[in-house]
């Protein structure tokens, strides 16, 4: 398995609406972190898409991955028929092994059984292209509902990208996740959390923390997830609680990922190499 990093372990760099740092980070940039930290794999979300960039900055991504040997996974939101076959073609220029889908959008949320349909009618073209389509554990579906759809296909070109915290949005924790979701899961995202129960005793606060440091047993998932051999990555996502300044969010940000990447290549389940750097 191979360690990386997802543009959502830098989530205020790259900006958020309304939290707009002094300079964002660009797809380039990214690719740069991912040399400077050592690593081989960079996944980009849609939190940054790079169907929005023209033909000269794809270009140009392209070459400094291919320079660098970059492991490149694309990743977006809203399964439609139309937006996953743009995609398939832009992994395809990448040279992307992984395409990461969140399936809902903004105005859509499709059933099972309009998930099955979508995806069937491209897996002749995801297999074409040796590209692995990766569904996210995404806050509406539970475990099971996402177990279901797998089992529609039981193809090595269609799995679950299993995120550590997301299904708390469905009320189901990591555990029972994984037990579920780890024979299908082709992609993890570690991100580490703690929750706390408020002052007034009335709910619970859910937050990031740098991974080694919260709630996440990243060795104990690693190690189950390994049993199924279909896990070929993992990129380091974070929920940076914000500060009083996004100047001071940016930098708290960047802290967060070394410390993060630093306890991951500690451990003992990830391939990984230092690499040249190239720009």
């Amino acid at each position: 398995m191979v360690l990386g990093i997802s543009s959502f372990a830098y989530g205020w760099s790259v900006g958020v609406p309304g939290q707009m740092p002094e300079c964002p980070l660009s797809p380039t940039d990214l690719v740069n972190r991912t040399v400077d930290f050592g690593l081989s794999c960079l996944q980009i979300g849609d939190n940054l898409p790079v169907g929005l960039l023209n033909e000269e900055s794809r270009k140009e991504l392209r070459d400094l991955l291919t320079r660098n040997n970059i492991r490149f996974e694309v990743g977006a939101r809203k399964l439609t028929a139309e937006h996953l076959e743009q995609y398939i073609d832009l992994a395809s220029y990448f040279n992307a092994p992984l395409l990461r889908f969140v399936v809902d959008g903004d105005d859509y949320e499709p059933d099972s059984s309009e998930i099955v349909r979508i995806i069937m009618e491209a897996l002749p073209t995801l297999v074409k292209h040796k590209i692995v389509l990766g569904i996210e554990n995404h806050d509406r579906f539970k475990a099971s509902e996402l177990a279901e759809i797998m089992e529609a296909f039981d193809h090595p070109n269609v799995g679950i990208c299993l995120d550590c915290v997301n299904s708390l949005g469905a009320g189901e924790g990591l555990e029972h996740v994984i037990k579920i979701l780890a024979p299908y899961t082709v992609n993890l995202h570690i991100k580490d959390f703690n929750i706390y129960r408020l002052s007034h005793q009335m709910g619970f606060n859910v937050t990031g923390t740098p991974a080694g440091q919260g709630m996440t047993n990243v060795p104990r998932l690693i190690e189950h997830l390994s049993k199924y051999e279909r896990c070929k990555s993992a990129v380091l996502e974070q929920w940076v609680t914000p500060a009083s300044s996004i100047g001071e969010t940016v930098n708290k940000e960047e802290r967060w990922a070394i410390e993060s990447i630093q306890y991951l290549k500690g451990l003992p389940y990830f391939e990984n190499s230092t690499l040249k750097i190239i720009r």
